[in-house]
């Protein structure tokens, strides 16, 4: 595979010869296109007082229902003071249910409410709306390369993590 995009061609360059300037539009590229896929959801946020922080905790929450607040804390890569002050907000309101762990009594497991499904569902259909007509509209040749240039930018422990997510949605 490494040999057909390395035979593609990018702007008139072949992808191993990238320019700084189109390395620039690239990331340019990627920085519009994150606040085109967190505009939606930020708009619903705003309206209840929360932000990015929230979204992420509710996001990687229901991924994995009972996930422990260690396995939060290294997969959002935050303080534990900035994740407690997020996940403080989240139970007082009533989307997020804290449990005590059953074999270790100092875990705290981690489970959406009714209400915290209900709001993760709406954040993500709206996201899931941009990527699926995003994807409708380049096919499925871009959508494989995209999905490999955003696996090959990440750290080998962020790897990690996404592969252990994917590996628990079965």
């Amino acid at each position: 595979m490494a040999d057909a995009s390395a035979s593609q061609i990018l702007g008139g360059e072949s992808l191993l010869f990238l320019t700084d300037e189109q390395l620039r539009q690239g990331i340019e590229a990627m920085f519009f296109a994150y606040r085109g896929f967190t505009a939606d959801p930020d708009r619903i946020l705003q309206g209840l007082s929360y932000g990015r922080a929230h979204h992420r905790a509710i996001h990687f929450i229901h991924c994995a229902p009972g996930t422990t607040v260690n396995n939060l804390l290294n997969i959002l890569g935050v303080t534990k003071q900035s994740l407690n002050r997020v996940l403080r907000t989240l139970v007082e309101d009533g989307l997020v249910e804290s449990r005590v762990g059953r074999a270790d009594k100092r875990e705290r497991h981690l489970y959406l409410t009714d209400s915290g499904d209900a709001l993760e569902k709406q954040l993500s259909d709206a996201q899931r709306a941009r990527m699926r007509a995003a994807y409708r509209q380049v096919g499925p040749e871009a959508v494989a390369g995209f999905k490999q240039v955003l696996e090959a930018m990440m750290d080998p422990e962020m790897q990690r993590q996404y592969q252990k997510l994917r590996e628990n949605r079965g």
